[in-house]
C-alpha cells in the first residue's frame, strides 16, 4: 500500500509522523506521491488551539467525502485530537476508518492490516498505566533529525490540553537515546534536536541512567548530563533542544550550554505573556522578572545567544495594560523571533471555565501589533549580521528560490545563498551576509573561515 501523512502542529508531531512513516516502510508500505496516488491517508492532529482542530476536521471531512471516487482508500486520524476525542470522531466523520492516540505510532501498521482484513472503525488510544514505546526509526536522507527524550507534561498550565492528550511525563532511558543518536549520525545526520514538551524536566519522572557512566564534567542534573553525553558522540556537529521553561535555566544548564561542544547558542523559551497577573492566571510558575533574569544569565555566559518564544494574546481578562506589559517584555528580551497566537479556550482546561471576554477583533489587533513589533526587532537584529561571515549548515534548495540553497546558523537563523558547484546537503559552509530581512538572511559563500561576532546569530 502507498501511504500519505498530513501533519499539523509542533515538532513533536513532526517527529511522530516520521516515526509512523518509518514503521510503515519497515512493514512494506511505500510513500505516495500525492493524495490521488495514496491507498491510505493519515491526518496527524494537534489540539493546542481550536483552529488546529478545525483544520484537521475539515481535512478529514474532505478526505472521507472523496472516498466516493476512491472507495478502496483508507483514511485515519492520529495525534492529540485523536487521543482527546477518541471514538467520537468515528461518529462525527462518516467513513473514517481508524483513530490512533498520541503514543500509538507503532500500532498503525497492525491497524492497517486489520482494516485490510475487513475490520472497520478501529480505535486505539493510549493506556495511561503502560510504559510508553517510542519508535527510534527514522527516514533516511535528512541532515537534521528530531529525537524524543521526554514524553508528556506535568505542568498543567491553565490553558493547555497537552497533559491530557500526551499523558504524564516519561523520560526515555539515556542508553536508548544514545543508540538512536548513534544510528542517526551513522546515516549522515549532522544535527539533532532533543524534544520534550518541557525538555529540561528530563530525568525527573523516572530513572534514566542505568548502565550509563557518570558525568565527567561534574554535572549532577539529568538534562545537562544528557547534553554532555550526546555532545561527546563522534560525528555530531550540532545539538538543539526544545521546548524550554524558565525554571529549567539552572546554573548547570547555563554552564552546559556555554562550555559543551556542539550545543547551539539558541533556545526556544516560551514566555506567553509579559504581565505577572496573566502569568499567574495561566499557571506558568514564574514572573516576568524571573523570565528576564533567566535570559540575562544565558546571555552573560553566551554572548551570541539567540532567543525565540511563544506568545498568547487575548487570554481571559487580559487588559490593554497587560498587553502593553507583554510588548515591554518582548522588547526587553530582544527576541530573535516570536510565534504569536490568539487565545482559544480548550475544553476541560481551567481557563475554559473563565469567560473568553477579549473580543476576536481585539485579539486580532494585538496579534498584529506584536507581529509588527517583532518584524521591526528582527530586522534590527539581523542587520547587525550584514558584513559578517557565519557558519551555515546547508539543508538544500531554497523553497522560495530554486537558484539558491538555504540553511541555518547555530543561532537558528535562516540563510539563503547561491551554492558552489560541489555543495552537498549537510555541508557546513561559511557564508558572508550581504542582506537582511526580519526573519531571513541572504549571503554569498566566502572563501575564509567563519568569524564570530558578538550578536545573536
Amino acid at each position: 500500500m502507498k501511504y500519505l501523512l498530513h501533519t499539523y502542529g509542533c515538532q513533536m508531531n513532526v517527529r511522530d509522523a516520521e516515526g509512523v512513516a518509518a514503521c510503515l516502510e519497515a512493514a512494506g508500505h511505500l510513500p505516495a506521491v500525492d493524495e490521488a496516488d495514496a491507498d491510505v491517508i493519515v491526518v496527524n492532529t494537534c489540539s493546542v488551539r481550536g483552529k488546529a482542530e478545525e483544520k484537521a476536521l475539515g481535512k478529514l471531512g474532505l478526505l472521507c467525502a472523496g472516498k466516493r471516487l476512491a472507495p478502496h482508500r483508507l483514511v485515519g486520524v492520529m495525534g492529540c485530537m485523536a487521543q482527546r476525542r477518541g471514538a467520537e470522531l468515528l461518529k462525527k466523520i462518516p467513513k473514517l476508518d481508524f483513530v490512533a492516540g498520541t503514543r500509538q505510532q507503532q500500532s498503525i501498521p497492525e491497524i492497517l492490516a486489520r482494516l485490510v482484513a475487513g475490520e472497520r472503525g478501529l480505535v486505539r488510544l493510549d493506556d495511561a498505566a503502560a510504559v510508553p514505546r517510542v519508535p527510534s526509526a527514522h527516514l533516511t536522507g535528512p541532515v537534521s533529525a528530531f529525537v524524543t527524550v521526554l514524553l508528556g507534561c506535568n505542568r498543567r498550565c491553565a490553558y493547555c490540553v497537552v497533559p491530557d492528550v500526551r499523558g504524564a511525563e516519561y523520560s526515555r532511558p539515556a542508553a536508548e537515546i544514545f543508540d538512536e543518536v548513534r544510528q542517526l549520525v551513522a546515516s549522515g545526520v549532522r544535527e539533532v534536536t532533543l524534544l520534550g514538551q518541557s525538555v529540561m524536566n528530563y530525568g525527573r519522572s523516572n530513572p534514566v541512567w542505568e548502565g550509563v557512566r557518570a558525568s565527567s564534567a561534574g554535572f549532577r542534573e539529568d538534562f545537562p548530563r544528557l547534553l554532555e553525553a550526546v555532545s561527546a558522540m563522534p560525528g555530531i556537529r550540532r545539538i538543539r533542544f526544545t521546548s524550554g521553561h524558565p525554571s529549567g535555566i539552572t546554573d548547570e544548564l547555563v554552564r552546559a550550554m556555554a562550555t559543551l561542544p556542539h550545543i547551539c547558542p539558541h533556545l526556544h523559551l516560551p514566555v506567553q505573556s509579559g504581565s505577572d497577573r496573566i502569568l499567574g492566571l495561566m499557571r506558568r510558575g514564574y514572573t516576568a522578572a524571573q523570565y528576564l533574569d533567566a535570559v540575562a544569565r544565558l546571555r552573560t555566559a553566551i554572548p551570541e545567544f539567540a532567543l525565540t518564544t511563544d506568545i498568547i494574546v487575548g487570554f481571559p481578562t487580559e487588559t490593554e495594560a497587560d498587553f502593553q506589559a507583554t510588548r515591554h517584555l518582548m522588547e526587553g528580551a530582544a527576541f530573535d523571533n516570536a510565534f504569536v497566537f490568539k487565545y482559544s479556550p480548550r475544553p476541560g482546561t481551567p481557563a475554559a471555565a473563565q469567560c473568553d471576554d477579549v473580543p476576536a477583533a481585539e485579539k486580532a489587533r494585538r496579534n498584529q501589533v506584536l507581529l509588527d513589533d517583532q518584524d521591526t526587532r528582527g530586522l534590527r537584529l539581523n542587520e547587525a549580521c550584514v558584513g559578517h561571515t557565519l557558519e551555515v549548515l546547508a539543508e538544500g534548495v531554497s523553497l522560495r528560490n530554486e537558484e539558491r540553497w538555504s540553511g541555518r546558523t547555530p543561532g537558528n537563523k535562516i540563510v539563503a545563498f547561491e551554492p558552489p558547484p560541489s555543495i552537498a546537503a549537510g555541508d557546513l559552509v561559511a557564508v558572508r551576509i550581504t542582506r537582511a530581512g526580519p526573519q531571513t538572511l541572504v549571503g554569498e559563500v566566502a572563501g575564509e573561515g567563519c568569524r564570530p561576532i558578538q550578536q545573536r546569530l
